[in-house]
């Protein structure tokens, strides 16, 4: 198995255990991360969303699989399954990962999944009929900051 797909396992076995520590120092210090609810983070902001979500998690899990990479590029497919604490609702959300790497650590990370269908799912009927509007994704991704910037200014 090649070290980067190692770094990949160790990564999300890390997340099974809900342990954001080990997850943050597989990154490279000027990580890139991006996926449709936090699409924009910079270096340490990206370990310190682990860090929020993994001390929030409710009735978490996740599965992972297809984890391939090589001196450059990786990917991986995860599916997590929790409760949103905002409205109590389960969520099961199927992600695709790419990677990039640099120094047997990772510099990039984008994950792609349906906000549709997480704000179905996290949101129920507000999330069924709206969604998918930009307005909807653009509150998701206000709020899910502003509670970024509040975990991290208790730190």
């Amino acid at each position: 198995m090649h070290p980067n797909a190692k770094l990949l396992e160790q990564f999300y076995s890390a997340f099974q255990r809900l342990d954001a520590e080990t997850m943050a120092a597989c990154y490279a210090a000027d990580v890139e991360f991006s996926d449709p609810v936090f699409p924009n983070l910079q270096g340490s902001e990206a370990g310190d969303m682990w860090r929020m979500l993994t001390s929030k998690a409710q009735n978490f899990s996740i599965v992972f699989d297809g984890i391939s990479a090589d001196d450059q590029r990786g990917q991986a497919h995860w599916v997590a399954t929790y409760t949103f604490s905002q409205t109590g609702r389960t969520v099961v959300n199927d992600i695709q990962a790419n990677f990039a790497f640099r120094d047997g650590k990772i510099v990039n990370h984008h994950d792609h999944f349906d906000i549709w269908t997480w704000s179905r799912q996290a949101l129920g009927l507000k999330g069924l009929l709206l969604g998918w509007t930009p307005i909807v994704r653009s509150a998701i991704q206000a709020q899910a900051a502003k509670g970024l910037a509040i975990f991290r200014s208790k730190k």
